[in-house]
């Protein structure tokens, strides 16, 4: 029987997401086991460079309001949180999170020496690589490395998309890249790979490279099947908004309280790449986020499981302070992220607003590094050590 081309791309493809480990990497296993509590953390990347001071708004800034003539948020449309900060508008559903004690905003995040280029910023954000060097695995495939012992993990993390991006790929293991689980699965049953896999017994399938993938495919098989009737074990009937973050964060949700396996969940949300009439594109962007988010908590708070779950957002970049001759903004340096959970630690605001008086050529300064929230996560949540995964030591955050 002959494969179409196509076919056997979009089956590659899949296997290349399983989590199988050929004998020869399996002697550089280290011990180690993912949290057994429930727990999971769910990493909403919000793409192309969010601008921070138009989402936490610095309301009585001049500064602000001097440099955005025509992008600033009046401080009547906004949703105040303190005398000095409030929210965008559009984040109402985020508003109410924060007054319940179940949101926190890191300000100031960010890296030495940084880059304005979305690839290599965003690289050095999957990567958690210092900003002059490139390394090959994600931070998340670091930790699936470290934790994760063969034949362990049913697919402990998740990107809903079409490809695993650099976070989620270790040296041995990575996460599974899928749009929805009967997608996945339709993938995965491909009948030739299933004959393929089907004539062949254990004992035929030796360790050349050929069999090697279809070893793989044989795996990716089954956790397409475990990921598939997870979804359907407990699917969650919570009102979301039709977007596909909304359609995204339900299948989440279902994965959630169906008790799957997995850990992480990496999604994203785009473009903030907003140079140009960045006012109702930005509006457009953020009430999606705000909708999905608030759905997501409402639906797990419902069903006990709030406390369950830790929800990160990141952009690789913030935006200039001032505002361009577009109607847009710039690629920036520092910017905040959010924090969204029932287990807070701390919530609020965490730190102080950006120092729009002090800049760097017109840039924010960083007053964290990234890689503090990283080990953060990885310590006090993914009950990982970080100084393997991240190569270097942190000082820890009191967030969660």
């Amino acid at each position: 029987m002959l494969i179409k081309r196509r076919t056997f791309l979009k089956v590659a493809s899949l296997a290349a997401a399983s989590l199988w480990v050929p004998r020869f990497l399996k002697a550089h296993a280290r011990p180690g086991a993912l949290p057994t509590r429930g727990k999971a953390l769910v990493i909403v990347q919000l793409s192309g460079g969010n601008d921070g001071l138009n989402t936490v708004v610095p309301i009585h800034n001049d500064i602000y309001y001097r440099e955005r003539p025509r992008l600033a948020i009046r401080a009547s449309d906004a949703l105040h949180l303190t005398d000095e900060a409030a929210f965008h508008p559009a984040l109402r559903g985020l508003k109410h999170l924060y007054d319940n004690g179940e949101l926190a905003v890191l300000h100031n995040v960010g890296y030495p020496n940084p880059d304005r280029s979305h690839f290599r910023s965003m690289d050095i954000w999957h990567s958690a690589s210092p900003a002059h060097e490139y390394w090959q695995t994600g931070w998340i495939g670091r930790y699936l490395d470290a934790r994760c012992l063969p034949k362990s993990c049913t697919a402990p993390a998740i990107e809903l998309n079409d490809s695993v991006g650099l976070a989620l790929k270790g040296q041995r293991y990575k996460g599974l890249a899928m749009r929805e689980p009967a997608e996945l699965r339709a993938i995965a049953q491909n009948a030739y790979l299933l004959e393929y896999s089907s004539s062949k017994t254990t004992y035929e399938l030796q360790e050349t490279p050929l069999e090697y993938l279809y070893k793989t495919m044989n795996d990716a098989i089954a956790a397409a099947d475990y990921i598939f009737e997870k979804s359907r074990v407990k699917p969650s009937s919570a009102n979301y908004p039709d977007t596909p973050l909304g359609r995204q964060l339900r299948t989440v949700a279902s994965l959630i309280l169906s008790d799957a396996e997995t850990v992480v969940y990496y999604l994203s949300l785009g473009s903030f790449d907003t140079h140009i009439n960045q006012l109702p594109q930005h509006q457009r962007l953020l009430s999606q986020l705000d909708a999905a988010l608030a759905a997501f908590a409402a639906d797990l708070r419902a069903q006990g499981r709030w406390k369950d779950v830790l929800v990160m957002t990141f952009s690789e970049f913030g935006r200039r302070v001032s505002q361009n001759a577009s109607g847009g903004t710039d690629h920036g340096t520092a910017n905040q992220m959010f924090f969204l959970g029932g287990a807070l630690r701390r919530h609020g605001l965490l730190n102080a607003l950006p120092n729009l008086a002090d800049l760097e050529q017109g840039d924010l300064k960083f007053e964290v590094d990234f890689r503090q929230v990283y080990a953060t996560v990885l310590e006090n949540w993914l009950e990982a050590k970080h100084q393997p995964i991240l190569g270097q030591h942190f000082p820890l955050l009191d967030f969660v």
